[in-house]
């Protein structure tokens, strides 16, 4: 495979699975508005900080104060993580980019898959989007969800699983990685700020890691695995070391590493793409390590960790095999 393939197809998985993760994370948000007694900044400005365009945003609001910061407008929020067409981690600039790579790469990908994106583009482009947007949020939040689960679902089950599978899921898993890692660790500020409430703060809290569950796909999973109990350091440590959760840190980098092994095997030195190998396999083994400790206060510095091993990494593959300069 040619490595401007191959780029293409590893940014098309990261844009998919990041315009889901985008969507799960404002119709959470938009859930908790409703169900906590929490300031509308401590609500939205967590979405902002998680894709990090915090800056931007602050220098597109011209009423934007530290008195009086936008980020407490739920409306201004959502139309620039949805529409704004200079914040790079909205939703219509990273469908638009998902399948401006699709298109690149058409000859590898499934008719179905093709078509599933491409249709969900056009529909993020259309009047008929925008009304439901108006009208319909949760809605709307929804049929972008279902849209990108199904086209990640029918590159598994309609494409060949043979290299171009490899690197668009080595993106996905990556990209899942950093949104996991990044969401855990902003929203850890939420999390101080409720435990210090002493009116209904224990109910905040749960009301908080909660959201957070439902934004990662994982309430279910999580309350099957605690038989219902919902803790600060257990929610933590699931999202963090969960190896049977596909939405966890632990099991995203093993399945990375896997990925790329599958590409790369560590055997074969004359192939490039060793160095980003060896860093995601002493990754992989690291963060199976902390699952053994306990996590405590040393969250934030794990997640940390995390999200920047993941950017070294993502740069090496760009060097090493996907072309970049």
């Amino acid at each position: 495979m040619i490595s401007r393939v191959a780029d293409h197809c590893f940014w098309f998985g990261r844009y998919v699975e990041r315009a889901e993760a985008t969507a799960r994370m404002l119709g959470a948000a938009s859930s908790l508005a409703l169900d906590a007694e929490l300031p509308p900044a401590q609500v939205w400005r967590p979405v902002i900080v998680v894709t990090g365009e915090e800056q931007q945003f602050r220098e597109s609001q011209a009423g934007d104060t530290d008195d009086h910061p936008a980020w407490g407008d739920a409306e201004l929020v959502q139309r620039f993580m949805v529409w704004a067409e200079h914040n790079g981690s909205s939703l219509h600039q990273t469908l638009r980019a998902a399948r401006w790579n699709a298109r690149s790469i058409r000859e590898v990908l499934s008719l179905e898959t093709w078509e599933a994106i491409n249709e969900l583009h056009l529909w993020s482009d259309s009047s008929g989007a925008q009304t439901i947007y108006a009208n319909h949020r949760d809605q709307f939040y929804h049929h972008v969800r279902r849209g990108t689960q199904l086209a990640l679902g029918l590159m598994r089950s309609t494409m060949l699983h043979d290299e171009p599978l490899d690197f668009i899921w080595l993106g996905v898993l990556l990209e899942r990685v950093s949104q996991t890692a990044r969401m855990l660790d902003v929203q850890h500020h939420a999390f101080t700020a409720a435990s210090k409430n002493p009116t209904g703060g224990e109910i905040i809290e749960t009301a908080l890691w909660l959201s957070l569950l439902r934004a990662l796909s994982g309430s279910e999973a999580y309350l099957k695995r605690s038989a219902g109990r919902v803790s600060s350091d257990a929610v933590a440590r699931f999202l963090v070391s969960e190896a049977a959760f596909p939405r966890s840190i632990a099991y995203c980098v093993h399945s990375a590493y896997d990925r790329l092994a599958d590409i790369r095997p560590p055997d074969r030195h004359d192939l490039p793409g060793g160095s980003a190998l060896e860093q995601l396999r002493v990754l992989d083994v690291w963060v199976t390590a902390r699952g053994k400790e306990p996590l405590g206060s040393s969250v934030h510095d794990l997640l940390t960790h995390v999200v920047d091993e993941v950017h070294e990494i993502c740069g090496l593959l760009g060097k090493e095999l996907l072309g970049a300069a």
